[in-house]
């Protein structure tokens, strides 16, 4: 248990820092940023309310220091799609973990949709023209979630080879 606090703390940390501060430009103008690979690294490491509490303790801290009124809808999206992924194997990439960030995406995607109407219209916008406005923002989501995910992948296959499962369960 007190493994699994610690990594929480430090998987929260990384984050935040992924998330808020190391951010890769696109064209077009915008970023992704690697928060959510972190994420889903931590879903396939820890036990789901351990990793919902990373993932929810970071990205909302990135959300605090970076835009704020985002802050309560990412806690909530980010602690969902955890809930995609397991920790239950031995490896990183199981089968389940490897469809993960599809599912986790369209949780973000869809989340982060309503989150920008809920914001907009509780701001006096009205409701149907908010709601088609913030339909711009879906393929910037999409690529943000895209992403995190191919990253995740990569970065999951990486560490199995490593057997990091492993040599966490060792200290």
């Amino acid at each position: 248990m007190k493994r699994n606090i610690v990594l929480v703390g430090v998987l929260a940390a990384m984050v935040c820092v992924a998330t808020g501060f190391l951010h890769i430009p696109i064209v077009g103008g915008g970023y992704v940023h690697l928060g959510d690979t972190v994420i889903y690294l931590a879903a396939a490491m820890l036990p789901a309310p351990y990793a919902m509490a990373a993932a929810a303790v970071g990205a909302g801290l990135a959300d605090l220091l970076v835009a704020p009124v985002w802050a309560p809808f990412t806690v909530v999206i980010k602690a969902v799609m955890v809930l995609a992924f397991t920790a239950k194997n031995e490896r990183l990439l199981c089968r389940r973990n490897t469809l993960a960030p599809l599912i986790a995406g369209v949780i973000g995607v869809a989340g982060y949709y309503i989150a920008e109407v809920a914001i907009f219209w509780l701001s006096g916008g009205e409701f149907v023209a908010v709601s088609v406005a913030a339909l711009a923002a879906v393929p910037f989501n999409a690529l943000q979630e895209l992403a995190g995910g191919v990253a995740f992948l990569l970065l999951a296959a990486a560490l199995d080879r490593l057997e990091i499962r492993k040599r966490l369960k060792r200290m």
